[in-house]
């Protein structure tokens, strides 16, 4: 939906469908009340995840035709995609395997192509849109700094030639596409400081040599088009598990010139074991669940940080030097406390605070995909979630 800070919406990988036909139904059955509570009478926009076997379905002409004559129907646009899981997402195990195919396989790379074909069927003119990907791999996968840089230039080299489709699709229709890269925890780029550095001394250098080679453009020629086309996805949730401040990850971006595709607010688990540490330990286990990655990033005694790829690690791990566990799970916006466990919910305000001030981005997306695995207790309607979820982002935009 449009606000005053831009295009509202909620993350479609909620709904369960690798398969197009069982990802449309779902959308089918929730769309009309979602959009009744949220938007009546308006247009409501939507964040659209597509895997990869819905992909090559969505790509024939009939079944594209149908989806946008239902998205007519129910006065629904798509502007954005999550392009970051490739496979299945629910009810099977995904934890590492949701980097997998990473930006060093051509599957990638193809996968990619076909949402911005996609998206730029459905995006509605005017407008520019955006596909979010992985962090180029999975950092654990490459033991070495050989092997990590490596893998880092190649990753880069399928970038630059998804960047010549994006170059094709904006002189044939007209329509700005970009591709938002998302920083997570164990990535190749796991925080904004490593996105930074590899946009600065990687991507641009090898994309300014690439497009002068293959367009003739000059040096500055070839800064722009990049910093058109490869974006910020600036995950809330991620950036906080890191203890990452919002204020320096956007002064980090302005040096560059790097633009944020997209804001995914999304909130993480906090325990802080100044107090009840035995009484905290045992209620963060029950998040300790088989189907998603939660990385924990500790904060010692002495400031230093340690990095788990998982709960169970930080839960083997645990010791009286760690004052405090940022836990990527990404549990309800609205809910600051869990007990004795709190949320990151503080970082969301900090950082919509800020964008409500100076906005930094044009689309906001709402990326809370754990309703399933939560405890019990917590699990509500997928449908009255999502609208309370959408509610509260609006109430801490204040313009309601």
């Amino acid at each position: 939906m449009i606000t005053p800070y831009g295009h509202l919406t909620y993350c479609s990988n909620i709904h369960p469908g690798e398969k197009w036909a069982d990802h449309f139904q779902s959308l089918r059955d929730n769309i009309p009340y979602i959009r009744q509570q949220l938007a009546p009478g308006q247009s409501f926009g939507l964040g659209l995840r597509v895997a990869n076997e819905a992909s090559i379905e969505l790509s024939k002409p009939e079944v594209l035709q149908e989806f946008k004559n239902w998205l007519k129907e129910q006065d629904v646009y798509v502007f954005v995609i999550n392009g970051f899981p490739y496979g299945g997402f629910h009810n099977t195990v995904v934890k590492d395997n949701v980097h997998t195919p990473d930006w060093t396989t051509t599957d990638r790379l193809n996968y990619t192509i076909r949402l911005f074909n996609i998206l730029s069927e459905l995006l509605p003119e005017g407008m520019h849109g955006g596909v979010s990907t992985p962090p180029l791999s999975y950092r654990l996968w490459w033991t070495t700094m050989e092997e990590n840089i490596n893998a880092t230039e190649q990753a880069t080299d399928h970038v630059l030639q998804l960047l010549d489709e994006l170059i094709k699709i904006e002189h044939e229709t007209g329509k700005l596409l970009h591709l938002d890269i998302e920083p997570e925890p164990d990535g190749i780029l796991d925080n904004a400081v490593d996105f930074v550095k590899w946009y600065r001394d990687v991507l641009l250098p090898r994309g300014t040599a690439y497009l002068s080679e293959k367009y003739n453009a000059t040096a500055e020629e070839a800064k722009a088009t990049i910093l058109k086309h490869i974006q910020l996805c600036y995950d809330i949730c991620h950036a906080a598990v890191g203890y990452e401040d919002p204020e320096e990850i956007l002064a980090s971006l302005d040096e560059v010139g790097i633009q944020v595709g997209r804001i995914q607010v999304s909130s993480a688990l906090k325990v802080n074991f100044s107090n009840e540490r035995e009484i905290k330990l045992k209620a963060i286990e029950t998040f300790d669940e088989p189907v998603y990655l939660h990385q924990v990033v500790a904060l010692n005694e002495d400031e230093t940080k340690s990095h788990y790829p998982d709960l169970k690690e930080a839960l083997t791990d645990w010791n009286d030097k760690q004052k405090e566990w940022r836990v990527h799970f990404h549990v309800p916006l609205f809910i600051h406390s869990y007990g004795v466990l709190e949320s990151t919910q503080g970082d969301i305000i900090k950082t919509l605070a800020i964008h409500r001030e100076k906005p930094f981005s044009s689309f906001l997306e709402v990326e809370t995909y754990t309703w399933g695995v939560l405890p019990e207790d917590m699990q509500k309607p997928i449908g009255d979630s999502i609208v309370r979820e959408i509610q509260w982002v609006k109430k801490i935009l204040s313009y309601e």
